[in-house]
């Protein structure tokens, strides 16, 4: 599975701790490494965390509680 995928899978789930949200889980991924970009834009390894923080999540999907 590639990380793409997996983002995209995101989008198939409603999180159980944010159920209320109006927009696609990979949009947060994106919205939350790009907060991280802005604020420190030296750190580059951080943006990557900020997108893959919630890629655990789409193991649900695979038969994982959340």
């Amino acid at each position: 599975l590639e990380v793409m995928e997996a983002l995209e899978l995101l989008d198939q789930l409603v999180d159980e701790s944010d159920p209320d949200v109006d927009f696609p889980n990979s949009f947060h991924a994106f919205q939350t490494a790009e907060g991280i970009r802005r604020a420190h834009p030296d750190k580059d390894w951080f943006h990557l965390v900020g997108l893959l923080h919630d890629l655990g999540k789409v193991l649900v999907l695979f038969g994982e509680p959340q």
